[in-house]
């Protein structure tokens, strides 16, 4: 017996074993059932996803010897003619090759003739998107009000090129991709038929490669089986057919993930050295990054990944962003376009690797905003510190320096007053009343010496809450690298700056510290900022009205420096003497 593909051998004979297809199947069955024949079909989808075979089955429906029905019995003679294709009164036409109005002239002529010993005369035309404007008004009429014994199906893979007046005229139904999970399944079955061993990863690199078409997977079956010599696996595959591989995939995406630009352009060389095609390359490298973004969105699927989440490498997701695998993407994308244009094809792809090993400094729009608008802030604040203005402080802040709620910037209580007695409680120096929050409880007012003598932070506990600052907001643990000290009085953190700005910095965050160093330690706490100046600041601190004001008036060196390193963090820059 002579061979015969798979897509053949493995044609739906009937309406059961049309898979991927239940809302086609269904409405079939439920109209061969209620003898509401309709005398037009239009099957529009997918290359490969059983309009065709679709068509055949409805045509044995029509004709068996014991129908209508929607089982045919496919052993009788109309059915065993129709399934060999020799049945007069089934004709097919390939709608490519008979475009001309005079072949559907010829069609009209035939269709005045009874059915030679069928029940029905049904004409399938393949690919009717193809034939002439003529063509098409030429069928009008004669689809409207053929005689009751013709049946048209019309199969297409391009609907929007079937004139509106023809679909008018006909039942339209639409088929869809066929889910990569059944094409999976078929194949499963196909090689068990053929006594073959086949890898899972094998079969569903084919099924992902079918893109939906059944008929498609069953062709690249067909020919990785004849050099699987009884036993299919992805790696032979890879072999024979001049893929990448995953493997190697993985491993590059890794060195520029890594920054290793120069590592990954090597290995790009031995890839294109044992093989294969540049076109080819991207594709996979496209698809890796794709499946990438899935993961990074929490989608596991194997289906759509392609291959089981544990061969994804663990240290690419962590290195890189949502966004940076987007931009990783774009460019991709837009090079597989480039490259029928290029001078030379692996020139464009090295520029990419090149541009790929420095992702993990790519800042999208969203996130250079957001950190401009941070380093405005911290700018405003100092600006504001050395002219003076109320207006622009940090919020919960007062021109005299007392802070709301659990920040107290406390007085220089070691220094003498030079005149008068402090403001009353909830009384500034400028005379007017504060609000003061019922929850919040002012600290005692102590010197930095009588802080020292508290027990202090752990240093490891001091770094946890830094290092977990860090990954949230990078100038905030940068200032609280700066502390003079972490106390403890009682159940308060007190975290003492010399510098006003950092203070001020600081509380504007006050929550979100409060927070990590609850996490940090476990349990609840108060955190307390506390500014004391220098001793060796000539006016000795906010010892009066003149001083507090000549404080915020004059800038002091370090604050400079602050805010130059911030600046510096921020833009990624460097200081030129």
């Amino acid at each position: 017996m002579s061979y015969e593909v798979t897509a053949n051998r493995k044609r739906p004979s009937d309406f059961e074993s049309l898979v991927g297809q239940e809302f086609v199947v269904t409405t079939l069955k439920n109209s061969l059932t209620q003898g509401r024949i309709a005398h037009a079909y239009l099957f529009a989808g997918p290359r490969g996803v059983g309009k065709t075979s679709a068509a055949r089955i409805l045509a044995k429906a029509l004709n068996c010897e014991k129908g209508p029905t929607p089982h045919p019995c496919g052993v009788c003679t109309q059915c065993r003619e129709i399934s060999s294709g020799s049945a007069l009164d089934v004709i097919e036409i390939d709608g490519a090759s008979n475009t001309s109005v005079n072949d559907v002239r010829e069609i009209k002529d035939e269709v005045l003739f009874a059915p030679a010993s069928g029940r029905y005369k049904v004409y399938i035309i393949d690919e009717v998107h193809m034939l002439s404007n003529s063509a098409f008004n030429a069928l009008l009429k004669t689809i409207e009000e053929p005689p009751p014994y013709i049946v048209f199906i019309f199969a297409t893979t391009e609907i929007h090129k079937v004139p509106p007046t023809i679909r008018s005229r006909c039942q339209q139904f639409n088929f869809r991709l066929i889910p990569l999970e059944t094409i999976f399944t078929k194949l499963q079955e196909a090689s068990t038929d053929l006594g073959i061993q086949a890898e899972e990863a094998a079969l569903l690199w084919i099924a992902k490669e079918a893109t939906g078409s059944l008929r498609d997977a069953y062709t690249i079956f067909d020919q990785v089986i004849s050099f699987a010599e009884g036993n299919l696996t992805l790696k032979k595959i890879q072999d024979k057919l001049g893929l990448t591989g995953f493997d190697r995939v993985n491993t590059l995406v890794e060195l520029l993930s890594a920054g290793k630009g120069n590592e990954a352009l090597r290995l790009f060389d031995e890839v294109m050295t044992s093989g294969v095609a540049v076109e080819q390359f991207v594709i996979e490298l496209t698809d890796y990054y794709r499946s990438l973004l899935f993961l990074k969105m929490g989608i596991q699927k194997p289906s759509l990944l392609g291959y089981t989440v544990d061969r994804f490498s663990s240290e690419v997701l962590q290195t890189l962003s949502v966004r940076q695998i987007e931009k990783a993407l774009s460019l991709l994308l837009e090079l597989y376009r480039n490259l029928r244009y290029s001078i030379n094809g692996r020139f464009e792809v090295e520029l990419v690797l090149s541009r790929l090993a420095d992702l993990r400094n790519y800042l999208s729009r969203e996130e250079l905003l957001e950190r401009i608008q941070a380093l405005r802030r911290e700018l405003r604040y100092a600006t504001g510190e050395s002219t003076g203005q109320k207006g622009i402080e940090p919020k919960g802040t007062l021109g005299t320096g007392i802070k709301r709620g659990s920040l107290q910037v406390e007085r220089e209580i070691n220094s003498e007053p030079s005149s008068g007695a402090l403001p009353e409680e909830g009384e500034t120096e400028d005379g007017w009343q504060e609000e003061v929050t019922p929850q919040a409880e002012r600290i005692p007012q102590i010197g930095i010496e009588a802080i020292k003598e508290k027990s202090e932070l752990e240093t490891s506990q001091r770094q946890g809450i830094i290092a977990s600052l860090k990954r949230k907001k990078l100038t905030l643990s940068s200032t609280l690298e700066k502390a003079e000290a972490w106390r403890w009085q009682g159940n308060t953190l007190i975290i003492v700056f010399r510098n006003k700005f950092s203070a001020d910095l600081v509380q504007a965050d006050l929550a979100l510290v409060t927070q990590k160093v609850r996490e940090v330690l476990g349990r609840e706490v108060e955190v307390v900022v506390h500014f004391e100046p220098s001793k060796t600041d000539p006016d000795g601190g906010v010892a009066n009205n003149k001083g507090a004001r000549s404080s915020e008036t004059e800038p002091s060196e370090g604050g400079k420096e602050d805010r130059i390193e911030i600046a510096r963090k921020v833009f990624r820059g460097e200081i030129i003497q």
